[in-house]
């Protein structure tokens, strides 16, 4: 009989005597328990088809808690023999050196210039003799991924090397890094990367020069710029991945090289000159010497020609004691100005331009700040310019979607960032801008005079 029948017929019979009338709720409970019974009996067995959960692996595991000290400890030391058998994965020098003369014994001619070049077949055979733990380097997609213009379907033996060498030093450094990783979560914290840079110190020829006392300072500088443009949020931790996505531990790391040029030393912001020069500039402009810059001091920044409206608001936005800033705050300030093309640069000037905090520029916050500029030039002796005649100018520089505000991604958008900050809040960079067409040609004159010479 079906189960539905039985279960009505069940409940169109009394079960306590011909008298005995039951409530409604009793009705329901008793209608959900034969409902239950009858149905998984009707299932039979699919009961236990139902218990593939069991097999599901793990994917949560919590934390060690701060006084939990032994299961710490155990994370700790299971993650280092982790990394090491990562570290142990990848190839050696004495691995790398016989790749390389593999590829070289297969190499498939002809040259191109002094260029040795490889083809699919010879470079599945490298692979069989290379080892395993060249295996993954050794693939089709590999092949492809560096095959170019070559008309006889070859790839060139340098670049795979050099491919394969990139791929292994990524490696080595994300092991490396991880070791820095306290939390074990995949980012750093300031205090995480600064241990790495420390110990990282005496392994750079180019930072020889630096005495001990300086090494904090250094430090500082060195972490301020990971953070300053990997971590926008300020949630005070980076991603090991961004860490090395971005090009700065190849800067860092290229201090590794003992002749590496002094015009290369002086654009690496991580370079012994660049970190005494950065360092100087703020004990030059700390007149009283107590360690913190108050905005007076800082006005004597550059060519001393910001705007008193700009420096108001750098103390109102950013991170201050007792009303004056310190070397940390102080590097946020120059790496911004420094980098004004940059989106991370842009978004921190943005900020002190948004005077209302409504997420746009528009017109009387543009008027705001250019008018701090007028002034200067009246003091300056300086005939001042128009404000409608400069709006007009940023908003045909920008572009921005809107055409009454200006939002932080237009100003990213439009290339022009740079320029527009630069004309609201340094009189030295408005005149530069409004005297371009001028100052160009006088170079132009100068060049020719060289040459006539």
């Amino acid at each position: 009989m079906d189960w539905k029948e039985v279960l009505r017929r069940r409940l169109a019979t009394p079960s306590n005597g011909p008298n005995k009338k039951k409530s409604e709720q009793e009705l329901k409970d008793e209608e959900m328990d034969l409902f239950t019974k009858y149905y998984s009996k009707w299932k039979g067995g699919r009961k236990n088809t139902n218990e593939f959960y069991k097999t599901i692996p793990r994917f949560y595991y919590r934390l060690p808690a701060e006084d939990e000290v032994l299961l710490q400890k155990l994370r700790e030391e299971s993650r280092a023999v982790f990394l090491q058998r990562k570290s142990r994965e990848l190839l050696d020098n004495e691995e790398l050196q016989n790749l390389w003369f593999l590829l070289d014994k297969h190499q498939t001619p002809p040259m191109i210039g002094e260029e040795a070049m490889i083809n699919y077949e010879n470079f599945l055979k490298v692979g069989e003799k290379a080892g395993p733990k060249c295996k993954q380097f050794f693939t089709a997609k590999v092949f492809a991924k560096l095959l170019h213009t070559d008309s006889y379907g070859r790839i060139s033996i340098m670049q795979f090397f050099n491919y394969v060498m990139r791929k292994v030093w990524l490696h080595q450094t994300r092991i490396g890094l991880s070791l820095y990783d306290v939390a074990g979560q995949g980012y750093l914290r300031e205090s995480d990367l600064e241990n790495y840079i420390l110990e990282l110190i005496p392994t750079l020829p180019q930072l020889d020069g630096l005495e001990k006392s300086f090494y904090s300072f250094y430090v500082c500088t060195a972490v301020r710029k990971f953070f300053f443009f990997l971590d926008p949020l300020r949630t005070g931790k980076i991603k090991i991945q961004d860490i090395l996505a971005c090009s700065f531990l190849d800067d860092l790391l290229e201090l590794r090289d003992e002749e590496l040029s002094k015009e290369s030393q002086e654009t690496n912001w991580f370079s012994a000159p660049s970190a005494l020069r950065v360092y100087g500039q703020y004990l030059n402009l700390d007149k009283d010497h107590n360690g913190m810059l108050s905005k007076e001091e800082l006005s004597r920044y550059g060519t001393a020609t910001m705007t008193n409206v700009f420096l108001d608001r750098v103390f109102q936005e950013c991170l201050t004691y007792d009303g004056e800033m310190d070397y940390k705050t102080y590097l946020d300030f120059v790496l911004a100005l420094e980098n004004r093309k940059e989106p991370a640069a842009l978004q921190y000037i943005f900020k002190l331009l948004d005077i209302e905090n409504k997420g746009y520029l528009n017109v009387f916050s543009l008027n705001y700040f250019f008018r701090a500029i007028q002034e200067l030039m009246k003091i300056h002796g300086q005939d001042p310019v128009s404000f409608q005649d400069v709006k007009d100018e940023i908003f045909d520089m920008v572009k921005p979607k809107d055409p009454l505000k200006i939002s932080l991604q237009d100003l990213i958008n439009s290339n022009q960032g740079d320029t527009v900050t630069t004309i609201l809040i340094d009189l030295n960079g408005f005149w530069t801008y409004e005297n371009r067409e001028a100052l160009v040609a006088n170079d132009n004159e100068n060049s020719a005079d060289l040459d006539d010479t």
